[in-house]
């Protein structure tokens, strides 16, 4: 059988071809064009942007209010909130992924040589969303006092319930 010359050559050549074709114009060698944008670079009104920082603002909030009782009695008694964030498509709104990073530490002294040292872990905690959610449908369905209470988007699932999964 003949292969037409066309198609001669090292699979490598013809899958470098095929990348080649499948990058968009405009897409420099290298760089993958992003769709994906911080939360807080795409909302665009006012309202919007305001309801995401008051999220953010009462989520920490709400954590605090919590800390003590729950996530912070056991290993590490300081567990800070850090921050709140959500990657969002920057055309469509849909949220590619909510994360909420936290940091905590314990110290301790040698008592023969008064060096201190620290375990500083950090974690960040996934939401439990469905897949297809978009930044609007969170901002609506977390908004008021207690964001980690209420219910995501088309489920019975809270951000609590994600936090008990990661810290």
């Amino acid at each position: 059988m003949q292969r037409s010359s066309l198609f001669q050559g090292t699979p490598a050549i013809l899958a470098l071809l095929l990348c080649t074709a499948l990058v968009p114009a405009g897409a420099s060698a290298g760089q993958r064009p992003g769709g994906f944008v911080d939360a807080s670079a795409y909302l665009q009104t006012d309202a919007a942007i305001d309801a995401w920082f008051t999220l953010r603002y009462q989520l920490r909030r709400n954590f605090d209010d919590i800390c003590g009782d729950t996530f912070c009695e056991g290993e590490y008694s300081n567990i800070e909130s850090l921050r709140y964030v959500c990657s969002v498509h920057r055309i469509s709104g849909r949220i590619g992924g909510c994360g909420w990073s936290f940091a905590a530490s314990e110290e301790s002294i040698d008592p023969r040589t008064g060096r201190i040292t620290a375990r500083t872990p950090g974690w960040l905690c996934t939401s439990p969303l469905l897949p297809g959610t978009t930044i609007e449908e969170l901002l609506e369905a977390l908004q008021g006092e207690e964001p980690l209470y209420a219910a995501l988007p088309r489920t019975e699932v809270t951000l609590f319930d994600g936090l008990i999964d990661c810290l």
